[in-house]
């Protein structure tokens, strides 16, 4: 038995390291493409966190919800896509009302999920609408939450220990936790030494975005213990569903959206994002 164990780990490791192959290099061409290669495969992966959402939370049936959702979330694409950030914000607006009012069970999570899914929709974009570091913000965004995931798989099998919070996700350790955090500032020192920033400021903004990136991975596996439910669903070979794969993405890209906000880096006249 255990070796039998051992060999489904072995074959979900290199399920992971494949579908990793083909997903991260197109993240990484959409991002550098920016404009409609990037606006359009995120308000897709809107779409489908929204989605499947509703399935972890039973509202999937509602017909009139999964629409009205949907319609929203390609209305507020279709509008970023012609920079009119205004209009797709009225159109995220209106699809929470629309999901609340036409939703008859769980309305509070149906409402929820659809601001989780047009949260990561908008922050993805205004991200990447910096002009002047909008790439780089978005790849260091995408390299942190990256090898937090790695390291933290890494670490976590090969050390165990004590459990991070077994009562949410089972499986996941402090060691992992602090092994993904390592890998982070690795990244950081690496985007210092490339000189794409300060190290220090660089090393604080991994330390905040592994954190946050681990944060949100334990917030989608208690809305998925709340509902029972084990996976997303089983898109993405090896990783699940769209909300296991990209949860702590989800909550870092949110967080950086904000600090670049705060920073006037949006309409790519201020300073971004990034620290450089």
């Amino acid at each position: 038995m255990p070796a039998e164990v051992a060999g489904q780990g072995s074959r979900n490791l290199w399920t992971r390291i494949a579908a990793a192959l083909v997903l991260a290099p197109l993240a990484i061409v959409a991002a550098y493409a920016g404009s409609w290669w990037w606006i359009a495969p995120v308000t897709l992966l809107a779409i489908g966190l929204f989605v499947e959402w509703l399935t972890v939370v039973g509202s999937a049936r509602e017909k009139s919800v999964v629409a009205a959702g949907v319609v929203a979330l390609a209305v507020a694409g279709l509008c970023l896509g012609f920079a009119r950030v205004e209009l797709a914000l009225a159109a995220l607006a209106l699809g929470v009302a629309a999901t609340a009012l036409l939703s008859v069970r769980q309305r509070r999570w149906t409402s929820a999920g659809f601001l989780y899914a047009g949260a990561a929709q908008m922050a993805s974009v205004l991200v990447r609408f910096d002009t002047a570091t909008g790439f780089i913000a978005l790849v260091f965004v995408l390299l942190i939450v990256w090898v937090t995931d790695i390291g933290g798989y890494f670490a976590g099998r090969g050390i165990g220990g004590a459990k991070l919070w077994p009562r949410v996700s089972p499986n996941k350790t402090w060691a992992g936790a602090i092994g993904g955090f390592a890998a982070s500032l690795v990244v950081a020192l690496g985007f210092a030494a490339l000189d794409l920033g300060r190290s220090w400021p660089l090393l604080m903004l991994a330390a905040v975005l592994s954190v946050v990136a681990q944060l949100g991975d334990l917030f989608e596996s208690a809305v998925k213990r709340r509902f029972g439910v084990k996976d997303s669903s089983h898109i993405i070979p090896g990783h699940g569903g769209l909300m296991d794969r990209f949860d702590g993405y989800i909550a870092a890209i949110v967080l950086a959206s904000i600090f670049g906000l705060l920073r006037g880096g949006v309409d790519g006249v201020g300073r971004g994002l990034m620290v450089w």
